[in-house]
């Protein structure tokens, strides 16, 4: 079903702080993810998965081994090199990272900033069928103030998604939601990813919404290992 890697990762290392207080956080990752594949990470807070997840979406460098996302390599990679991954992945923040002094529409259209292709009035249509496709599109014009909780999940969702992104990056995107609320985001996360052939890396703590999983994984003071049993009888 899946053949093609969208995101290779060999014995990564990750540092934070320099000289006698730098620390390492990531220790000899090895994790390779496929072209349409759902993958979960669990694991307690304080672990590192936050971490390796802003290393695969381009938001820092690499330290140590190697992290090919979309064929291209990311350990030691420029600024510029940096931004050319992040303009393939879209990423679902936990608190959804809105910007309240702007519409759903304007915080959506904002996920197309680094796509210079695009004319403003093609952000603007983009932003708004996106919207449309999450059920939003009655609250273009509202801003974020004025949403559910659910419904500011959905506006990042679809920020997200808005320019066809190849990797979706989420970190506990239902933390802060209600049960239903929660599964209601991550169906419709699956749905609009799986309709466009994303590939989909989701940290959380979640146990309610594993089942959405193609394979889970477990991240434990800054090792990798396969999903624990207490995680998969959780289902």
């Amino acid at each position: 079903m899946f053949t093609q890697a969208a995101i290779e990762i060999k014995n990564l290392n990750h540092y934070f702080g320099a000289g006698k207080l730098r620390k390492q956080v990531l220790f000899d990752i090895n994790l390779q993810i496929n072209s349409g594949e759902i993958v979960i990470l669990t694991g307690p807070s304080g672990s590192g998965k936050t971490t390796l997840l802003t290393l695969i979406g381009g938001l820092r460098s690499a330290h140590e081994g190697s992290l090919l996302v979309l064929n291209r390599q990311i350990v030691d990679a420029s600024k510029k090199e940096l931004v050319q991954v992040r303009r393939h992945i879209g990423y679902i923040f936990q608190a959804h990272n809105l910007h309240k002094s702007l519409t759903a529409l304007q915080n959506v259209r904002m996920g197309l900033e680094l796509h210079p292709e695009y004319s403003v009035q093609e952000m603007l249509q983009k932003s708004t069928d996106m919207l449309e496709l999450v059920g939003l599109g009655e609250r273009i014009n509202y801003y974020p103030d004025d949403l559910s909780g659910g419904q500011k999940q959905r506006v990042a969702i679809a920020r997200a998604l808005v320019s066809h992104p190849q990797i979706v990056l989420a970190d506990e995107p239902t933390a802060a939601l209600d049960s239903k609320s929660g599964r209601d985001v991550v169906n419709l996360l699956q749905k609009l990813a799986k309709d466009r052939g994303c590939t989909i890396l989701l940290v959380t703590h979640d146990n309610r919404i594993l089942d959405i999983a193609d394979r889970i994984i477990h991240m434990e003071d800054g090792f990798l290992s396969p999903a624990p049993i207490v995680f998969q009888s959780a289902i």
